[in-house]
């Protein structure tokens, strides 16, 4: 390579750190617009000046005008300028879709508060780098917890009936009688169980996690979506003997890639199933090979897998963890030795997820 090539990659990554250290920051913007209710308050007012937004939502008016021009310079928020020099802060109508509205298709508000999680534990990763142990999923915290289930929500909540009409039999069985038997399996907060007891109320729907905060989180969402009775959520391992052939279906959404040994956790999922039981799995739709440099998707998913997905799943060894960037080959590999007969991925249009339906034989 020429030393003029050189100098022009070097170039590109000093702008692209910039760029991301900018990014960074105005995350950390959204982070404190989300957790103190200030987008919200900009959401029910047609424009608020400094001192409106503060006793709106019970800040201090110095920091209010802070964030506010902050918020404009980066271009989240428009700003109206009067003759005598006072300013009042829009949020536009385009935005609050992006900020305030978790079932929206666009709300990205909360990789926010992700990258705060992760920024939290960075020195306990970087000290698992060097032990070779892991950081637990409990010590990225709330924000952690919290922001992986608001992220996933409106997936969950828009989508989850065409994801499994993509499987007619198990649709049909799933509204038929005897009540069919449903397992969400790392249930996390409960948005995916949730969907699925609204979308087939004649189903029963358990969902199962190792988290106790995710259990009691996901008891609470039940109860504010009036579906209290319709789903139970338990924190249970999927290889307890009780739920051995017991489910027509077992679904494992966006959590696969997060456990430590997923061979083990597909064998589990397949005693879970009755002989003509499926397995459904949502996970990321990365490449089927590593390529470098990568896409968008790949790097999105290399990020989260070196800071969070992969220490947390180190915890628990010895173990065989993927990583979040979990390949199409690999998904096969795990389920021929969980002894599964068959593995189909299904025909479903998703941004970031593949849908894998396997099948006892």
């Amino acid at each position: 390579m020429t030393a003029t090539a050189e100098t022009k990659r070097r170039d590109e990554l000093v702008e692209r750190l910039s760029g991301a250290a900018i990014g960074t920051l105005e995350l950390f913007g959204v982070y404190l617009g989300d957790r103190l209710g200030l987008y919200a308050a900009l959401a029910d007012a047609r424009a608020l000046d400094p001192d409106e937004l503060a006793g709106r939502a019970g800040i201090a008016p110095r920091y209010a005008r802070e964030w506010l021009e902050q918020q404009a310079v980066a271009g989240i928020l428009d700003v109206d300028a009067a003759g005598d020099g006072t300013r009042r802060y829009r949020l536009p109508s385009g935005h609050a879709s992006v900020l305030v509205e978790p079932e929206s298709e666009f709300y990205l508000a909360p990789f926010a508060a992700l990258v705060t999680a992760i920024g939290g534990v960075l020195p306990e990763v970087a000290e698992a780098y060097r032990s070779g142990g892991g950081v637990p999923f409990g010590a990225y915290g709330p924000d952690m917890r919290g922001g992986q289930a608001a992220i996933n929500r409106p997936a969950f909540t828009r989508e989850m009936s065409s994801w499994v009409a993509a499987m007619p039999d198990v649709e049909a069985r799933l509204h038929s009688d005897p009540p069919a038997r449903v397992a969400d399996v790392g249930c996390g907060v409960g948005w995916s169980t949730i969907a699925l007891a609204r979308g087939y109320p004649k189903a029963l729907v358990e969902g199962i996690d190792l988290d106790q905060a995710s259990i009691e989180d996901a008891r609470r969402n039940a109860a504010e979506a009036g579906l209290a009775d319709a789903v139970t959520f338990e924190l249970r391992d999927a290889a307890d003997p009780a739920t051995k052939g017991a489910y027509d279906l077992a679904c494992i959404f966006e959590a696969l890639h997060d456990t430590p040994r997923p061979a083990e956790v597909l064998t589990a999922l397949r005693q879970m199933l009755r002989d003509d039981g499926s397995v459904l799995i949502a996970d990321e739709r990365v490449a089927d090979a590593f390529t470098a440099p990568g896409d968008e998707i790949e790097r999105m998913m290399y990020g989260w897998s070196i800071t969070h997905c992969l220490p947390a799943a180190m915890v628990d060894q010895p173990g065989e963890p993927t990583g979040t960037v979990l390949r199409e080959p690999v998904v096969r590999d795990l389920a021929d030795r969980a002894g599964f007969g068959s593995v189909e991925v299904l025909p479903i249009e998703n941004d970031f997820f593949r849908f894998y339906r396997l099948r006892p034989t």
